[in-house]
């Protein structure tokens, strides 16, 4: 008796480690923190979403205050010409875009090995001091080559979606994006509206000092505020050599998304040759040509900042690629009515309503990229994705004064819904044969 019951208290005492050890492996490892997954969004991705938010509106707001005074500027920097004003404005304000189209993918490349907060702070610091130096500026060189400057070394607000794009939850991917479009818009209108205040109250020089000193505030609460959680993803990234494009196992969505992102910029900017004379041909009194000329390039973005928080919940609802179909052909249609408009209160309105049919492009073409490339490398194609709506915001004025100057000025909108028409054919068609 005593040997039986020997043997069963070690056989008991086995059952009861058994199921001890058992239940401790099915128990999660309450001493550290849950590992954050890129899937799950990082656990400060509201935080950093604000963040970014303030600083894309900032940046943006001080690179366009200067478009109401530019050629001001200009004549007082010694070009007397008002020809060559006009010429060296142009330059001016394209410089910025033309730089920043190439330094993209470099940006994002880099985002990729070394963080996407660095690359933040540097884009926020080098704005700020390179604003600040146009207001020191001599001669129109000077001016140009700082602008140059600004679209090399900045970058924030395409850095913002990069990040917002790779820490968020992709539930929620959508609204974050709309989000930091939002502040984008939000700063490019109001941007102009702050170039024709300041410069009557603090004078030209100091319009740009306060504009680098406003983004020198982003740079702070970048650098204390924003918090990134380096994945797995981004390690492996720091070590990857090679072309980003290798790393993708199907890149028809994401070459989609390139020319969807240049028809957006294209079908926006299109238009600006032309607006003011074309306000003309509506407007019967000649000095409100300008003001209703102002409403009309407003509209479009006043109705994207409304609606792009909203457009970008709705995509993450029911799918990002029926958004871009939906918002393309919405755009198709509404440019047809533009060319043929009577007054000036009828192409505000349809700019509005094209601007809230836009409003859910960027933050969709964002989120299907991040969806359709590793994580290792989405910083670098989401940089190539800035670049094409870089290219947009050249090739749509280009496009829209040669079509307006050869074949009239309905056929700059004609032919603008034709592209975005064929741009909804082409992303339908291929969403029926890939997923995303």
């Amino acid at each position: 008796m005593p040997i039986a019951s020997a043997k069963w208290e070690r056989c008991q005492g086995r059952l009861n480690t058994t199921w001890i050890l058992k239940k401790e492996q099915a128990l999660p490892d309450t001493s550290a923190p849950a590992p954050t997954t890129i899937d799950d969004g990082s656990i400060y991705w509201m935080r950093n979403l604000y963040v970014c938010l303030f600083g894309s509106f900032t940046t943006i707001l001080s690179m366009t205050l200067l478009l109401p005074f530019l050629p001001i500027y200009v004549r007082q920097l010694g070009v007397t010409s008002p020809a060559a004003i006009v010429q060296w404005s142009g330059v001016a304000f394209s410089a910025t875009f033309f730089t920043a189209a190439l330094a993209a993918p470099l940006w994002g490349k880099l985002a990729d090995r070394y963080g996407r907060k660095l690359t933040l702070m540097r884009a926020s610091l080098c704005m700020a001091l390179a604003i600040s130096a146009i207001g020191l500026a001599h001669t129109v060189y000077q001016l140009v080559m700082l602008r140059l400057l600004v679209g090399l070394a900045g970058g924030y607000a395409s850095g913002a979606m990069i990040l917002v794009a790779t820490q968020t939850p992709k539930s929620r991917t959508g609204w974050a994006l709309g989000m930091v479009s939002t502040g984008t818009l939000a700063g490019s209108l109001l941007g102009p509206l702050v170039g024709g205040i300041l410069p009557g109250i603090v004078g030209i020089r100091n319009t740009f000092f306060l504009g680098g000193g406003v983004i020198f505030i982003a740079f702070l609460a970048t650098t204390f505020l924003i918090r990134e959680d380096k994945t797995i993803a981004q390690r492996k990234a720091a070590r990857h050599v090679g072309s980003a494009w290798a790393l993708i196992p199907d890149r028809r969505p994401v070459l989609a998304m390139l020319l969807t992102a240049l028809l957006l910029l294209l079908a926006n900017m299109s238009i600006e040759p032309i607006i003011t004379v074309y306000v003309a041909q509506l407007v019967a009194d000649p000095s409100k040509v300008v003001w209703v000329s102002g409403l009309v390039m407003s509209a479009a973005a006043l109705g994207s900042m409304l609606a792009a928080p909203r457009v970008g919940r709705l995509a993450d609802r029911i799918g990002h690629w029926k958004v871009v179909i939906a918002c393309l052909l919405a755009a198709a249609l509404l440019l047809i009515p533009q060319a043929f408009v009577t007054a000036g209160w009828q192409l505000i309105l349809l700019r509005f309503f094209m601007g809230m049919a836009l409003a859910g492009l960027l933050p969709c073409i964002t989120a299907l990229i991040r969806h359709s490339v590793p994580d290792a490398v989405s910083g670098n194609i989401l940089g190539y994705s800035q670049s094409a709506q870089y290219a947009g915001q050249i090739t749509g004025p280009l496009l829209g004064g040669v079509l307006g100057a050869h074949f009239g000025m309905r056929m700059v909108f004609l032919a603008t819904s034709a592209l975005m028409f064929g741009g909804a054919v082409y992303n339908w068609a291929l969403s029926r044969r890939v997923s995303v």
